[in-house]
């Protein structure tokens, strides 16, 4: 497995935060709560929401009655079995480079050392 094989359509921070959202909460969000959880604008969410729903991994539905008409957001069965297999093959990269490299070689696991001179 490598990089170049991830389903580009969840690797993009807005779409990976919906998606992780939207699987915590398999009965669905709503509109307004989906953009504070993954702090995105009105137009961030609608776009990446379109280009889901184009994907065929969320679904949205328009509910109206007593108050303001709401739009709830909820992963399809498709989508969610999808987002989790990206996250599995993200995993399996990250696991690879943990054996492929030690704690020592690795320059962003090595501690800066502290200087004393100020």
């Amino acid at each position: 497995m490598s990089a170049t094989d991830l389903d580009r359509v969840f690797h993009e921070r807005g779409r990976l935060a919906i998606c992780s959202t939207l699987v915590a909460n398999p009965g669905g969000v709503s509109f307004t709560q989906l953009q504070d959880a993954c702090a995105l604008t009105d137009g961030n969410l609608n776009r990446h929401l379109h280009a889901l729903a184009e994907e065929g991994i969320v679904a949205t539905e328009r509910i109206t009655g007593r108050g303001r008409p709401q739009t709830i957001v909820r992963i399809t069965d498709a989508g969610r079995a999808r987002f989790l297999a990206y996250i599995d093959a993200l995993e399996a990269i990250v696991r690879e480079v943990q054996r492929s490299t030690t704690a020592s070689e690795s320059p962003m696991r090595a501690v800066p050392a502290r200087s004393t001179s100020q």
